[in-house]
Parts: C-alpha cells; structure tokens; sequence
C-alpha cells in the first residue's frame, strides 16, 4: 500500500493473514476499496481465490480535518475498532446480517471480516432494479428488526448519555445551530438567510414534545451501506455510528438516500415534528460536513461539493412559501 492512505507493510499482512488462514497460505492482491472516509478498508485475496477484507483504523487513513468535531454525545466522530465492535454485537443480537468477524487485533487497531462479494444495494438497484425489488424488501425487515431493539437512554451502545443529559431534539437543534454557522461561513446564499433558517429552528424544536425511550438506528443507512451477499440477503456495514436515538433521525436520512424506494422502508407512527426539525438539521450537516471535508485533501471533491449544493438548495427552498 502506497500513498498517503494506507501504511500496513507487506509482513504486516501476512502475519494477519497467518492468524485468520494458517501459515501455509500466500496474498495474492491487495486493493483498497472506495466509500469510506474514516477508515482504510482493504479487500485481501489468497492464491486460491479466497478472500476478506481488512478494516484499519488510523489517522492516516482518515480523511477529515480533526478540527470542528463534534467531541462527545451520539454524534462523536464515529471511528474506531471498540465503536466497530460494540455496534456488530449489537445488530448481530437484534437478528440483522452483518459481515462475520474474522479477527479483531485491538494492538492493530484492524478488524478482518468475511468479504460480501455481491456489491453494494445501490449498485444493484441501478443494474438490476427487478433483482434489487426482493433485497430492498428483505432490508425491510432488517430495519424493522434493527428499530425494535430498544433502550431507556440514547447513545452510543457501549457509551450512553448520562441521566440529565438534554434529548436528542435538543442535541440536533444546537449542532444544527453549529452547522448553520458554518454553513453560513463558506456559502453566500446560506449567510444571507441565516436568521430564516435558525427562526425554522427554532421553530422546529419548540413543535417537538418529550419522549422517553429510543431505537437502535444505524446512522447512515443509505443503499452504499448495504452489501449483497451470494443468497441476495442484505449486509449492513459502516457501523461505528450505530447508536440508540430517535427513529425519525434514521428514517429522514433513509427518505433522502432511498428516494422513491423509501416507500418500501417506510412505517407507521412516527413524529412529524421530529421528522421537521430532522430533515432540516440533516441538510444543513450535508452542507457543513462535505464542506469541511474539502478543507483536507479528499480525492472525489466534485462528488463531496455536488452533495453540499443540493443540501443548500433544500434548505432554501423550505425559506419560499409553497
């Protein structure tokens, strides 16, 4: 591995490879794999055709700036091997398929995994949307499975808020604020209708009443972050930011990534308050976060700029009245 990403030597993969396969078996090919920002991800594959694909958590294999993170709280940079590792136990006892665990080296901060070979859902669907209808429906269930796994305090799994602590309404609100003052910061059209846009804040929050109890959520769950396996059952991966928080903060990023397969994904019940004040925090941290990724030196940057654009273009568009 060469380059400014990636800094595991060749001896170093062997000895992994010795500790999953045995001694007597050789690497034929290393290729990184595209999607992740915050951690390498290496698919490994043997003189005989096997394969897994290796997790590394380093700074060198983290794309973004380390200033204006989030520091604590459910929405604390989502990296590391002991977020990994809590998250898969979690869906894994919730009855949701993930890639099966093949090494865990906390020394090494590496995890090395079973390697889903179909692709991605969303590659699927814009291949074959005939054989993708059965996944998406099969990831229903998934994510009804995923949702009915519950806790009295939001959080992080291995790291839950404290009793006191303010609800997930009021987390969203104030690092909304944050992304708005940043947002505003680097895009004109954001800066001149910055006191709009925190008035429908405000707005948003004070329509959202109490609730006790919160659902298992993945985070980011969007068709790139569900894997194919050979029998056509969906894999979830990106895990680190599985967490227990309101459902609506999942199913407004679902409506988003999903489009018009949402309404396969879609439940009964939810808070449409909470759905309001979501949506909009989502979008204003679709502006904030590719953008300051941008400040380091990504590679795919159109990409990262196209998902900020649109993000702004939805937010001003909740300013025009309908």
């Amino acid at each position: 591995m060469n380059g400014r990403r990636g800094r595991l030597a060749g001896e170093d993969l062997a000895a992994v490879l010795r500790q999953v396969y045995g001694i007597n078996r050789t690497l034929r090919d290393v290729a990184r794999l595209t999607g992740g920002t915050k951690k390498g991800a290496y698919r490994l594959t043997l003189d005989d055709g096997t394969s897994c694909v290796l997790h590394h958590w380093d700074d060198v294999e983290n794309w973004w700036p380390a200033t204006d993170e989030d520091t604590d709280g459910p929405f604390a940079a989502a990296t590391g091997l002991d977020l990994f590792v809590a998250a898969h136990a979690e869906l894994a006892a919730a009855g949701v398929r993930v890639p099966e665990i093949l090494l865990l080296d906390p020394d090494g901060d590496l995890a090395v995994v079973e390697d889903v070979r179909g692709g991605s859902l969303e590659a699927l669907h814009a291949r074959d949307p005939g054989r993708a209808a059965p996944v998406l429906a099969r990831l229903a269930g998934l994510v009804r499975a995923l949702h009915g796994r519950r806790s009295d305090r939001y959080g992080r799994p291995a790291d839950p808020a404290p009793a006191g602590a303010p609800p997930p309404p009021t987390v969203v609100h104030d690092r909304a604020l944050r992304h708005l003052a940043e947002g505003a910061r680097r895009v004109p059209a954001i800066a001149a209708a910055r006191d709009r846009i925190a008035a429908l804040l405000d707005t948003a929050r004070a329509a959202v009443a109490p609730r006790t109890g919160y659902a298992l959520i993945h985070g980011e769950l969007g068709p790139d972050h569900v894997l194919v396996d050979a029998h056509d059952e969906p894999v979830l991966i990106d895990l680190e930011g599985v967490m227990f928080f309101d459902i609506e903060w999942e199913h407004a990023f679902l409506e988003l990534r999903f489009g018009d397969s949402y309404q396969h994904l879609a439940v009964d019940g939810l808070d449409e308050a909470r759905l309001r004040l979501y949506r909009l925090a989502l979008d204003l941290s679709l502006v904030e976060g590719p953008l300051r990724l941008l400040d380091g030196d990504f590679p795919d940057r159109a990409f990262m700029r196209s998902i900020a654009d649109h993000a702004t273009d939805r937010i001003l568009a909740r300013l025009t009245p309908s």
